[in-house]
């Protein structure tokens, strides 16, 4: 039988936007996601960094808040899932699907907005 997912949505989400703002390592975070996520992650922090690097500012861990998460359910052992986070500057939505492997959650898709 497979956990409550939304403990895992909520702490994914969170470190997916620390990851991309620096402040954590996506290695961190790696078993929770498939090798295509992680890919896709990889690719938006190198250009999360060298956007940094150009305008000269240094990775910090971002002050968020977990908004809203709407969960459901499109087939058994399938979670779909969108999380909004609040920030100081900007609100964003983080899409994410989860499938359940091996009696555990694994990130098969994840999209911020």
């Amino acid at each position: 039988m497979l956990p409550d997912p939304e403990p895992l949505l909520s702490n994914l989400t969170r470190c997916v936007i620390e990851v991309i703002a620096g402040a954590r390592d996506l290695d961190q975070i790696a078993r929770w996601l498939s090798e295509d996520v992680y890919r896709h992650l990889m690719k938006r922090v190198v250009l999360a960094n060298r956007a940094r690097r150009v305008r000269g500012g240094a990775p910090q861990r971002p002050a968020l808040t977990l908004g809203r998460m709407v969960v459901c359910e499109p087939a058994d052992g399938i979670i779909e899932a969108t999380v909004v986070v609040h920030q100081r500057v900007r609100t964003r939505a983080v899409a994410i699907r989860l499938e359940g492997l091996d009696s555990r959650w694994r990130a098969t898709y994840i999209g911020v907005l």
